[in-house]
């Protein structure tokens, strides 16, 4: 058997003296892994490197084996962010929960056209991917069969001033509705707000943090239920570093 087609490299294990099995995001494909011999070589090494778009020919006797790659290069999304060590960061996070949660073999052509966009815009400041990655994190929830309820009131039914999201119900909670509650609530960030209000402070990174607290919410409950907090430690890493970088200096986000 035999197909081509592209995709984003999520992870590189050595196998053997001078192979290596690469895991791999598919347009049409899904997660799908194959063996590339000579892959730990000069040759193929930066190639073959988390992050970058890669063209794959993929051969196997049966669909169910895992069969043998052969790669070319198409971009390099990691070397762009060789010196940019939070979007690097940013950019493993994507990556490693790909590889956590997709399934093997289940095409997800929406989200590979969305991670493509994600990797694109990882070379810009965090007030720019920042709100993206939230929305990447949410849209990959909705593409699993998870999305979140964000257009109206869960309680009223309005459509604006929404502030909060229920954790339980998974959909967004106006101001006065959730006002007695908001200590249960999650923050619902103004970047996903369908009619934000102006509130005098622009935080982005704090905006961000809320985001990457809700979608985290969800992630853990609704894909990783069985797995602990640190089942995502690429995840963490940049959590930690993104309140380490609004601690320092909130007001710059490059």
């Amino acid at each position: 058997m035999h197909w081509s087609d592209e995709g984003i490299i999520l992870s590189v294990r050595k196998h053997g003296e001078s192979s290596v099995i690469i895991h791999a995001l598919t347009h049409d494909h899904g997660r799908h892994a194959g063996l590339v011999r000579g892959g730990s070589g000069k040759r193929l090494r930066g190639i073959l490197q988390p992050g970058n778009l890669v063209g794959l020919n993929w051969n196997g006797r049966l669909a169910e084996h895992l069969g043998n790659f052969t790669v070319e290069a198409i971009s390099s999304g990691s070397l762009i962010l060789f010196d940019n060590p939070l979007a690097l960061s940013a950019l493993s996070a994507a990556l490693g929960l790909l590889e956590k949660v997709l399934p093997e073999r289940e095409a997800h052509p929406k989200l590979f056209d969305a991670t493509c966009v994600l990797v694109e815009n990882l070379d810009q400041t965090v007030d720019h991917w920042g709100p993206l990655f939230v929305k990447w994190e949410l849209g990959l929830l909705r593409e699993l069969g998870y999305g979140l309820d964000l257009e109206k009131c869960v309680a009223t039914g309005q459509q604006d001033d929404l502030v909060y999201v229920s954790p339980r119900s998974a959909g967004a909670v106006s101001r006065d509705a959730g006002l007695p509650y908001h200590d249960k609530l999650l923050k619902l960030p103004a970047f996903l707000q369908p009619s934000p209000q102006p509130d005098g402070v622009n935080d982005v990174m704090g905006e961000v943090l809320d985001g990457l607290e809700l979608s985290g919410y969800f992630l853990h409950k609704n894909l990783l239920a069985h797995y602990s907090t640190e089942s995502l430690p690429a995840r963490e890493r940049l959590l930690n570093s993104l309140h380490k970088r609004r601690q320092k200096n909130p007001q710059n986000l490059s």
